[in-house]
C-alpha cells in the first residue's frame, strides 16, 4: 500500500462480526495497557515518536529510549533544528536506522511545510517522510479522533483471525481488501475517546492476547466472534506465501586505536554510506575478508593484529558474521586505511556519535 493511500470507509459487509468495536473498547478500558509513558496524551509529537520507535521494536526496549529522546528533543522544533548526527547518536542501539533519518526529515517537513504543527488528517500525515498508512491512522485516531483504523503487523494477525481471512497477504489485492475490512469494523459513531480506546485495544489485543504463537483465546474479549477460533486453528492466519530469503555475509571490522596527548585513547571511525546497512552511522572500517583487512594496514603492523571472537548479527534480510580485529595505531602513522573521510573519536566521547549496536561494546571495552 502506497504512502497516503489510506482506505476509504465502506459499507458494512455481510458476515462481519457485529459489536466488535464496542466489545474491544470496553475490554481495553477495563484490562488493556494504561501505564506506558506515551499513553494519556493527545500530543501528536509524542504519539508519533512512540509509534516510530515501536516499529519492529519491543516495548521494553523503547521504554529506555523514549524518555531520553524527549529530554534531548522535547518538541518537533528542537528535533528539526538538531544535526542529524545528534539524532543518530541518540537512536544508536534501536536498530532500523532509516527510522531515525526519516524521523529527522519528518520533523523538518512539519516545521517547514506545516508551520510546526502536525496535520490532523491521516491522509495528510501519510505524506510525511517515514509515516506509513497505519502510523498515520494511529496519530490521527489517538490525537484527533479520526475514525480510521490502524493495520500494522499485530493488527493484521488479529483481524485475519477474527474474520478467518485466508487470502494471501503477500499480494497487493488481499492487502487492500483487509484494509477495507479493518475500516468497516470501526464504530461509525465513535467519539475521540472511543477511537483512542479502540486503537489502543487493537494494539493491546495483538501484543498480549492474540499473539503469534499460543494465543490466549480464553482471555480474548471477542472470542465468541472469532471465526479463526471457531474453525479450530486461529494460528493458521494470517496467510502469507512469500517467505523471507536471508543472505549470509562475513564482515571484517578493523578497530583502530591510538593514544592521545593526555594519555587517553581515540578510535578511527568512518561514516557509513547513506544507503545500506548501518546507513549514516559511524563504524570502524569494514572489509569483505581478512586478507583485504591486512592489506589496509602498514606492513609493520600486520603481525600485531588482535583478532577477537566473531559475532553473529541478524538483520531483516541478512545474517552477518562480524569479525573484530584490533590494532594499536602509532601516533605518527598518518591517516588509517588511506581514508581522509573518517575521523578520530575519543573513547570517552563515543556516546556523542551514532554507532551500530553490535559494534559499540567492542569500542567501549
Amino acid at each position: 500500500m502506497s504512502r497516503g493511500d489510506l482506505p476509504l470507509p465502506v459499507a458494512w459487509p455481510a458476515g462481519l462480526p457485529q459489536g466488535f468495536a464496542p466489545a474491544l473498547i470496553a475490554w481495553q478500558r477495563r484490562e488493556g495497557r494504561h501505564g506506558l509513558p506515551w499513553q494519556g496524551t493527545r500530543d501528536p509529537y509524542r504519539v508519533w515518536l512512540s509509534e516510530i520507535m515501536l516499529q519492529q521494536t519491543q516495548v521494553s526496549t523503547v521504554l529506555s529510549y523514549y524518555p531520553r529522546f524527549l529530554a534531548r528533543f522535547p518538541d518537533v522544533a528542537s528535533l528539526a533544528a538538531a544535526p542529524v548526527d545528534d539524532v543518530m547518536a541518540l537512536w544508536s542501539g534501536l536498530g532500523y536506522y532509516s527510522r531515525a533519518r526519516n524521523l529527522h526529515r519528518c520533523a523538518q517537513a512539519v516545521v517547514n511545510d506545516w508551520g510546526g504543527a502536525f496535520p490532523q488528517r491521516s491522509a495528510d500525515l501519510a505524506t510525511l517522510p517515514g509515516i506509513g498508512a497505519s502510523t498515520a491512522a494511529a496519530i490521527a485516531s489517538f490525537c484527533f479522533g479520526e475514525r480510521v483504523s490502524i493495520l500494522d503487523g499485530n493488527v493484521r494477525r488479529v483481524l485475519t483471525r477474527l474474520l478467518a481471512f485466508d487470502a494471501d497477504l503477500a499480494q497487493a489485492g488481499p492487502q487492500r481488501q483487509l484494509w477495507d475490512l479493518a475500516q468497516a469494523l470501526v464504530q461509525p459513531d465513535a467519539d475521540a475517546q472511543d477511537m483512542a480506546a479502540y486503537t489502543q485495544g487493537l494494539m493491546d489485543l495483538g501484543a498480549t492476547v492474540c499473539t503469534r504463537t499460543r494465543p490466549s483465546c480464553a482471555l480474548c474479549p471477542v472470542q465468541d466472534r472469532c471465526e479463526g477460533r471457531r474453525h479450530g486453528d486461529p494460528t493458521r492466519f494470517p496467510v502469507r506465501t512469500r517467505r523471507l530469503v536471508r543472505r549470509f555475509e562475513a564482515w571484517w571490522l578493523l578497530l583502530i586505536e591510538r593514544p592521545t596527548a593526555d594519555g587517553s585513547t581515540e578510535l578511527w571511525l568512518q561514516k557509513r554510506p547513506e544507503r545500506g546497512i548501518w546507513a549514516g552511522l559511524f563504524c570502524p572500517p569494514v572489509f569483505d575478508n581478512r586478507d583485504a583487512l591486512v592489506e589496509a594496514v602498514p606492513p609493520a603492523l600486520a603481525d600485531h593484529l588482535n583478532e577477537g571472537d566473531a559475532v553473529a548479527h541478524a538483520l531483516t534480510h541478512r545474517e552477518l558474521r562480524l569479525h573484530p580485529v584490533a590494532v594499536h595505531w602509532p601516533a605518527d602513522a598518518g591517516v588509517p586505511c588511506g581514508d581522509d573521510a573518517g575521523r578520530w573519536v575519543r573513547r570517552d566521547q563515543l556516546a556523542t556519535v551514532g554507532l551500530p549496536a553490535p559494534v559499540r561494546p567492542w569500542l567501549e571495552a
